[in-house]
């Protein structure tokens, strides 16, 4: 097995590319925007305003799809939702739909009253009954955001700004697509 590599004694946790992992904390805000009746747009920056991704897609195909873009635009990473259930998410690499290019699965857990919780399965990931990540969302009365791996918090922030702190050496893409997904499923 790899040994990740480390950003300033943080071992590194990387899907979309390491230029997305900092050796500091991050702080983002996430912004859904909806224009009409289909067209969902988000913008992640930090508090002075940078824009660092942007996500778009539409409700009109029979799959929801949400493309994640660097700030000039280019995908960065492709979220589509397996059926209209809000359940299970497929997260790829780039635009693609490829198996080849899938980096990670989403799924919701079972209804927990005031909480959503997700279950994040990487494509190696041979125990489906494990997650390798977790993502709750708390609705009242603290609404609070936590990225797990196991035990250890990766990111957390507030719900009803989306507000985020991603920790050093973690993934803000990632980070940024479990977010979306996480207001897609509520």
């Amino acid at each position: 097995m790899a040994v990740p590599q480390m950003v300033y004694g943080v071992p590194m946790i990387s899907f979309a590319g390491d230029g997305f992992c900092l050796p500091y904390p991050l702080d983002l805000i996430v912004n859904r925007k909806q224009h009409g009746l289909s067209n969902i747009h988000y913008q992640v920056s930090d508090g002075k305003g940078n824009l660092y991704l942007l996500a778009d897609g539409s409700y009109t195909t029979l799959f929801r799809k949400r493309v994640l873009r660097n700030s000039a635009g280019f995908p960065i990473l492709t979220i589509r939702e397996k059926a209209i259930t809000g359940k299970k998410w497929m997260v790829h690499r780039g635009e693609s739909s490829e198996k080849s290019q899938l980096l990670f699965t989403v799924q919701r857990s079972r209804f927990q009253p005031m909480k959503t919780r997700l279950e994040v399965f990487l494509v190696g990931n041979i125990d489906k009954d494990i997650s390798n990540f977790t993502v709750v969302g708390s609705n009242y009365p603290s609404q609070y955001i936590r990225v797990y791996k196991g035990d250890t918090i990766l990111a957390e922030g507030k719900k009803e700004s989306f507000r985020v702190s991603v920790h050093s050496g973690v993934d803000y893409a990632f980070i940024a697509a479990l977010i979306i997904i996480l207001v897609e499923c509520e």
